[in-house]
């Protein structure tokens, strides 16, 4: 099976809640470990209003795309063995890999939370 690396948009199979089924739905690699195991972040489809997510265009990609545009979920991110990546079908652009982990680092940090900004809110307000 091919190596895959950071920045490659890939497919994996997703369970379902009760463990009864799978879909295949696209995720993103951000690194590969020493080990069989990759770390990846969900993509999806659906709108998502949140403090996280981050657009996804065909523009976004070096190499390939997706069927339609999406958003990158660095708040969902997973650990998994590359044997379940079904396939590859494409690369990031550079910047727009460098956007995703920058928000999961600032997501570590605690930054750009809701808790946070009302934490704050309530600090200001005291």
């Amino acid at each position: 099976m091919a190596k895959f690396v950071k920045g490659d948009v890939v497919v994996v199979p997703f369970p379902f809640s009760d463990l009864s089924q799978s879909k295949r739905r696209p995720a993103l690699v951000i690194t590969s470990l020493d080990s069989d195991d990759i770390i990846l972040c969900q993509i999806t489809s659906k709108t998502i209003k949140d403090n996280y997510s981050l657009s996804l265009n065909d523009k976004d990609f070096e190499t390939g795309s997706l069927k339609q545009p999406g958003n990158l979920r660095p708040n969902r991110i997973f650990t998994a063995d590359h044997h379940i990546i079904l396939y590859r079908v494409g690369n990031l652009k550079s910047e727009k890999l460098t956007d995703v982990i920058e928000k999961i680092v600032e997501i570590i940090r605690g930054k750009n939370t809701t808790s946070d900004n009302k934490a704050q809110t309530a600090d200001a307000q005291t």
